[in-house]
């Protein structure tokens, strides 16, 4: 990495989780008054996303909005400060990309009957990278994250197209962006999906290219620090 994609959040204030009504909002203490912000993750979250836990939100500058703020990161004592917000992953790797002198990088590719996150272009070559934020922590396993943390058929069918355009001679890869401090490699999680294993492992084993990025997640930030190519991993499951 010739420089470390970072996203540091303005406007932010502390606040205590108190419950979470669906998969976009929530119940917040801010300074003794209960708000109801925005989740930016439609993930359960479940060991996250506890009462009293502390959490940190940034305040919308839309004042046309029903809630005043968004929901950002989570405190886990084991991992310290955990990054939920489901659209800091491609921002982090847009960035990423954007440094590494690719004649074109371009969001939200149409191929075959799915939206890929990004295609690039370089000397001829092609390449297509499917983008994921994984937050579940193995609490078994330091070091080791889960995905997904609950089924995705939308994931399984992105790995489908990858492992389809590794077989056309395209350049391919699932990123693995790691929301979280200390963890630096994805496994998939059998509990929520075993479809999405073996998508991957398929995957992996036409080609697709695996890689984790590690993180460090601070309560209004958060950085790339280490990437580790992880496709062998896979090859013999």
């Amino acid at each position: 990495m010739k420089q470390k994609p970072t996203i540091i959040y303005e406007n932010t204030v502390a606040g205590s989780f108190v419950r979470r009504i669906n998969r976009f909002t929530a119940e917040v203490l801010i300074d003794g008054e209960t708000e109801l912000v925005h989740v930016k993750n439609t993930g359960r979250l479940r060991e996250l996303l506890v009462p009293k836990a502390k959490v940190t939100l940034q305040k919308t500058l839309n004042m046309n909005r029903k809630t005043a703020y968004d929901l950002i990161s989570v405190y886990k004592p084991k991992l310290k400060w955990v990054n939920i917000d489901s659209l800091a992953p491609n921002a982090l790797m847009k960035q990423l990309y954007m440094s590494l002198n690719y004649d074109l990088v371009k969001a939200e590719h149409t191929y075959g009957d799915s939206r890929i996150d990004f295609y690039m272009e370089k000397n001829g070559e092609k390449f297509l990278t499917e983008v994921k934020g994984c937050t579940l922590a193995d609490d078994l396993h330091p070091g080791i994250g889960l995905f997904p943390d609950a089924p995705t058929e939308r994931g399984v069918k992105h790995l489908h197209e990858l492992t389809k355009a590794a077989k056309e001679g395209c350049h391919t890869a699932i990123a693995f962006v790691i929301q979280m401090n200390g963890i630096h490699r994805v496994l998939p999680n059998e509990t929520a999906q075993t479809e999405f294993k073996k998508a991957l492992v398929e995957a992996a084993k036409a080609g697709v290219q695996v890689v984790c990025y590690s993180c460090h997640v601070e309560a209004d930030s958060i950085k790339i620090t280490g990437v580790i190519e992880d496709t062998s991993r896979f090859l013999n499951m």
